[in-house]
């Protein structure tokens, strides 16, 4: 064996080639095994078996299994009609995204059983099913028919070729003009002119709607129908057992569904040269029309490889040199030493091409080096499964599901152009980016990969997005007078498409200076912020769980005793009241759960305990002259007076042997037995505040407006005596009281002992939730409810007030509810970083308000949210751009180990995105701040 030549000149390649492999690793050339077998896997399905690549390497796997047996088994079949019905039928099948189809029967069936959807998506299936029995049909008559008529067989063919030419040129026609440029190049005068409103969109892209489904119809079932009696009549199907014939048809059948435009192409270059040849050259003797089909298929893919790449290369030289930011004092070495050695640089190119492997600038500089190749992914994790989650992410959570809704309405139109695994789109809209990326296309169906980029931008970021800005800006935002305009930023490596109409949150900022710090402004806050307090806890009261279920029961109720804050000094003297009252109504024991229920339930104390197992109890009838001491342990009384204990709750601990001097609390009981429906919770209505100040705070309640809000609810609206009933709570003074005291006290907390007008910075404070020291703050901030409630009251006040200012004073009551229900319904407003914020954001509120203070510029500021339908533009990017800068990344920080934040190759270049295009690698190299998992996008 050592003297047979092929090994020994094998051993001497061998050793030429180890010497090497060190610094191909260094150079990053040698691919890792896995990255290896998934790039050998992805070709050989897409190329020699005509499939797609897959979203996951899992899918991948099965698929590559799938189809390879699909190949293997059509050679064993006997029959030709077997063999080629066998192609049709799998070719179908396997172009169909059937586990998303199984997924959705499956699930729509269980899960909602309601129709609609599940009607659809067996509606899918059947529509699936009458295509496969078609497609079957066509094929198998017409190889019949081209087994027993030899004689027309050829020229049948023929005709069915010169119908396929001129389909492809109806469906390249009718896919260009839904863009904004045709090839990228020239304005498209069709395409509608200074597209900036949705409404003036829609009306002008009526037609190109109409257009573009036409052209869906003629894609998906005119197409492939007209491909396969090209293929059936095809003479290599009459012969068996070649291997050829088994892998070129295989390909060729399953083409026509998995990527039906470019297997159009395919077939109308296999014919137009078998039409203009002679039939003794090499190409038409020699291979059958399958495997002729495979070449080209080859041949086409690497040819448009080669021509982004090349244009990738030329942008890097050129730009190197007539961008100054990207000067430097090497570059007109580099860039005579690439003139001189272009030879060589353009067969790194084609090496490249040939490799199907990313051209890797080094550095992002004009030194080319060959990337390892790799699958189209360019990750080795699946899609979606990491992101850089930040406050921001929210806002791409809701905008993707609508945005895809969209997108399967623009790749079916063919606005997008031609759709293909492994191209990339950008999406701008105000402060956002939108990167997707085509991770595999099938029969009807297209999976993607949507990522969202930072909103915080830094200095890079913000130029490129200026020039993404501006590219679109000319594309959408200018009117042309010429007939055909050019593309202005034809280098730039973004080219428009078209425009998106998607509901989304429109983000705007405000000034507030002359607002928020105005005097007049700030001394009406305090009245409104009363008045909103008063119908914030009304609301919420009339509308706690179980009060409307109590509303027909209230009449078989007694009268609740409830505490009242005292407002005088000395206690009334007993009356007969309190005595029947006492006999008649009996209590367990002074505690909060009786004495502050909503609804105390008399008879079931009165079965507990009896009136007469308290001994001594009329020497302490609440509101009697005679009572006694806190701690008093003297024989026939309580050891603790736990109804004085509980309401004098919150005042500083009194020294043990000293008289208390506070006031004692009268037992009220309300005047309506329908007020316990509106009441305050039991533990709100605990008094912490000294009664010469809540006297004093008393007066700004305003009562007309509590009244004229009682009289405004619709608790009882069932009821024929709905107003009467109203009118009667709204003039309980006991009621009122309990409001009187809760309102003030939560507006006594948010202003301090200080009752000034407030400053712009109390304000930002105390909406922020940082609340000034006072008596009553500790009572406010153990009530968690209460607290959230009565800082929703301060932050709608704050809302009012810019709303007043901007919109004018308000006229009279029914305006001001009609402001707060408008808030309460359509607005949420809060902080940015609350989680409540991102609740409303996913629940897609109307309006979302939030107050900030920029402490560079020293002012205060109102940002407003609102979701609307609003226009995303949407631009094509070149995909091998894309990904050399990714495997400049990956081969920089994974075999340079430079990691330095303000590297050269992550700086900002307007024509190569480079910044943006970093951002969007799947993190850790990357850092997007969303990555949805795979989209599947149904197109039809």
């Amino acid at each position: 064996m050592v003297n047979i030549p092929a090994l020994e000149q094998m051993n001497q390649i061998l050793h030429i080639l180890f010497v090497f492999l060190p610094f191909l690793w260094a150079l990053g050339i040698l691919p890792p095994p896995d990255a290896l077998f998934l790039w050998a896997m992805e070709q050989i399905l897409e190329f020699g078996l005509g499939g797609s690549s897959m979203s996951t390497h899992l899918r991948l796997l099965v698929m590559f299994i799938m189809s390879a047996g699909t190949a293997i088994t059509s050679y064993f079949i006997p029959s030709t009609v077997g063999v080629v019905l066998f192609m049709t039928g799998f070719g179908f099948l396997l172009s169909l995204n059937l586990s998303d189809v199984g997924h959705k029967i499956g699930t729509k069936s269980k899960n909602l059983p309601s129709g609609p959807e599940k009607h659809f998506s067996w509606k899918e299936c059947l529509f699936y099913i009458i295509i496969l029995v078609f497609a079957l049909l066509e094929t198998g008559l017409l190889h019949h028919f081209a087994g027993f008529s030899q004689i027309s067989k050829s020229s049948s063919q023929d005709n069915v070729g010169y119908g396929l030419m001129i389909l492809l040129i109806i469906l390249w026609i009718l896919r260009e003009i839904q863009s904004v440029y045709i090839i990228g190049i020239f304005r498209n005068p069709f395409y509608p002119k200074d597209v900036q409103t949705v409404t003036v969109f829609f009306e002008k892209q009526t037609r190109l709607m109409k257009i573009g489904i036409v052209r869906r119809i003629l894609l998906t079932l005119v197409s492939p129908f007209a491909m396969i009696a090209f293929l059936s009549l095809d003479s290599s199907l009459q012969g068996l057992h070649s291997v050829s014939v088994s892998i070129g048809f295989t390909r060729a059948f399953r083409m026509v569904w998995q990527n039906t435009e470019n297997a159009l192409l395919e077939i109308v270059i296999v014919s137009t040269v078998h039409l203009i040849s002679s039939t003794d050259i090499w190409w038409n003797r020699n291979l059958d029309t399958g495997i002729r089909l495979l070449l080209v298929g080859i041949i086409r893919d690497r040819l448009i490889r080669f021509i982004s790449k090349l244009q990738f290369a030329v942008t890097v030289l050129l730009t190197s040199w007539t961008e100054k930011k990207q000067r430097r004092k090497t570059t007109a070495t580099l860039c005579i030493l690439n003139i001189i050695f272009s030879p060589f640089v353009l067969v790194i190119i084609v090496f490249s091409t040939l490799l199907s492997s990313p051209l890797l600038p080094l550095f992002t500089l004009p030194v080319f080096l060959v990337g390892f190749p790799r699958p189209i992914q360019s990750w080795p994790g699946a899609a979606g499964t990491t992101a850089c989650v930040c406050a921001d992410t929210v806002y791409y959570y809701q905008m993707v599901p609508r945005l895809t809704a969209v997108l399967q309405t623009a790749m079916a139109a063919g606005s997008l152009g031609l759709l293909l695994p492994g191209s990339h789109y950008l999406g701008r809209f105000q402060d956002r980016l939108i990167w997707i990326m085509i991770l595999e296309c099938g029969y009807t169906y297209c999976c993607i990969n949507i990522k969202g980029l930072e909103l915080q931008e830094t200095s890079c970021h913000t130029a490129e997005a200026r020039r993404v800005d501006e590219v679109f800006e000319d594309a959408f935002e200018q009117e042309y007078t010429g007939v055909c305009s050019l593309n202005e930023h034809f280098g730039n490596v973004l080219t428009p498409c078209t425009v998106l109409p998607v509901k989304l949150y429109s983000d705007a900022r405000s000034v507030l200076s002359g607002i928020i710090d105005s005097h007049e402004n700030l001394k009406e806050f305090k009245g409104d912020l009363v008045k909103v307090l008063v119908w914030i806890l009304v609301q919420y009261c009339s509308k706690r769980p179980g009060m409307k279920e109590n509303v027909h029961n209230t009449e078989n109720k007694g009268k609740a005793p409830l505490i009242l804050p005292a407002s005088n000094t000395s206690p009334p003297p007993k009356s007969p009241e309190d005595i029947d009252s006492l006999n008649s109504e009996t209590f367990d024991d002074w505690s909060d759960d009786n004495i502050f229920d909503d609804e105390p339930t008399i008879k079931k104390v009165i079965e507990e305990k009896q009136l007469k197992d308290l001994p001594g109890t009329n020497s302490f009838i609440p509101g009697s002259v005679e009572s006694q001491r806190v701690g008093d342990h003297s024989t026939g009384t309580v050891p603790e007076n736990d109804l004085y204990k509980a309401v004098l709750l919150g005042y500083p601990a009194v020294d043990k042997g000293k008289q208390e001097d506070m006031p004692y609390i009268p037992l009220m009981e309300f005047s309506c037995s329908h007020s316990h429906l509106v009441c305050l919770p039991a533990e709100w209505r605990t008094s912490c505040m000294p009664n010469s100040k809540m006297k004093e705070l008393s007066s700004l309640f305003p009562e007309d407006w509590y009244q004229f809000v009682l009289r405004q609810l619709e608790c009882f609206h069932s009821e024929e005596k709905a107003s009467n009933v109203l009118e009667e709570i709204a003039n309980d003074k006991v009621l009122k009281d309990f409001y009187v005291h809760t309102v003030m006290t939560c507006y006594f907390s948010f202003f301090g002992i200080d009752n000034m007008a407030p400053s712009p910075g109390h304000i930002l404070r105390v909406y922020s939730g940082v609340l000034p020291w006072s008596v009553a703050l500790d009572w406010l901030t153990e009530k968690p409810e209460l607290f959230q409630l009565a800082l929703k009251a301060f932050r709608y006040t704050l809302k009012l007030m810019i709303d007043k200012a901007s919109l004018g004073p308000i006229e009279d009551f029914r305006e001001l509810i009609k402001y707060l229900e408008e808030y309460e319904c359509d607005w949420y407003i809060g902080l940015v970083s609350d989680e409540k914020w991102k609740e409303a954001v996913l629940q897609e509120k109307p309006y979302l308000f939030s107050l900030g203070y920029d402490s560079n510029m020293g002012i205060y500021t109102g940002r407003v949210l609102s979701l609307q339908e609003l226009l995303i533009q949407v631009g094509k990017l070149n995909a091998e751009a894309v990904r050399g800068q990714w495997a400049n990344l990956s081969w920089e920080l994974l075999y340079a180990t430079n990691d330095d934040e303000e590297r050269y190759s992550i700086q900002a270049h307007p024509l190569l995105l480079r910044n943006l295009t970093v951002q969007a690698a799947d993190p850790p190299l990357g850092y997007p701040i969303y990555s949805s998992k795979p989209l599947h996008i149904h197109l039809y």
